[in-house]
C-alpha cells in the first residue's frame, strides 16, 4: 500500500473541523452582538425614561398649582399628575409619568423680616404691606415676613409604552410661597 492512499480522507476531516470552528465562531460573534444590541437598547430606555421623569418634574413644579393644589398639580390629557411623553412626534405617548405617591411639603419656615436682604426684588414683596414699620423708633422689625421657605419632595414614576422599562425618580425642591399659603399646602 502506497503513503498516497492512506492520507486521502485526512484532508477532508481536517477541512470539516476547520469549518465546524469557524461557525461556533461566527454563532458567537452573533450571539455576542445581540447581547450588546439589547444592552444599548435598554440603556437607551432607561435614560429616556430618565429625562422623561425629570421634564415631568420640572414642570410640576412650575405650575401655579403645584403649592396649592399638589393633588392636581399638572393636568394633561392622561389624568391628574400624570404627564405623557411623546419623543419620537407620532401623536402616541412614549412614556408615561405618574407622580405617585402625590407630591408633599415635608418642612415650612416662614422667614423672619431681619432676614431678607431689601435690595433683592424677591425679599421686596416679602415685606410690601409691612413697610410702614421701618424708620419707626421701637418697631419691632424682627417679626415674620410674608414668605415662607418650604422644601417639597416629588417622586416620578416613569413607564414606557413599548418596552416596559420603568424608573422612578424623588427629588427635593425648596420654593418660597406667601407665609398665608403654608396653611393650605403644608399641613
Amino acid at each position: 500500500m502506497s503513503r498516497r492512499s492512506t492520507q486521502r480522507g485526512a484532508t477532508l476531516i481536517v477541512a470539516l473541523v476547520i469549518l465546524v470552528l469557524l461557525a461556533l465562531l461566527a454563532l458567537g460573534a452573533y450571539n455576542t452582538s445581540t447581547t450588546e444590541l439589547r444592552t444599548a437598547g435598554n440603556s437607551q430606555a432607561r435614560a429616556e425614561a430618565l429625562n422623561a421623569a425629570q421634564e415631568a418634574i420640572e414642570t410640576t413644579i412650575s405650575t401655579a398649582n403645584f403649592t396649592s393644589d399638589p393633588a392636581n398639580a399638572i393636568t394633561t390629557p392622561c389624568g391628574a399628575n400624570m404627564y405623557c411623553s411623546d419623543l419620537n412626534n407620532d401623536g402616541t405617548a412614549d412614556y408615561t409619568t405618574r407622580l405617585t405617591p402625590v407630591p408633599s411639603c415635608v418642612s415650612v419656615k416662614v422667614i423672619k423680616t431681619t432676614e431678607l436682604d431689601f435690595s433683592a426684588a424677591e425679599d421686596l414683596t416679602c415685606v410690601t404691606s409691612q413697610s410702614q414699620l421701618f424708620g419707626v423708633a421701637g418697631a419691632n422689625t424682627g417679626g415674620d415676613s410674608l414668605c415662607a421657605n418650604t422644601m417639597w419632595n416629588v417622586t416620578a414614576e416613569t413607564t414606557a409604552a413599548a418596552t416596559g422599562a420603568k424608573v422612578t425618580v424623588s427629588q427635593g425642591v425648596g420654593i418660597r410661597i406667601g407665609a398665608d399659603e403654608t396653611a393650605a399646602s403644608c399641613l
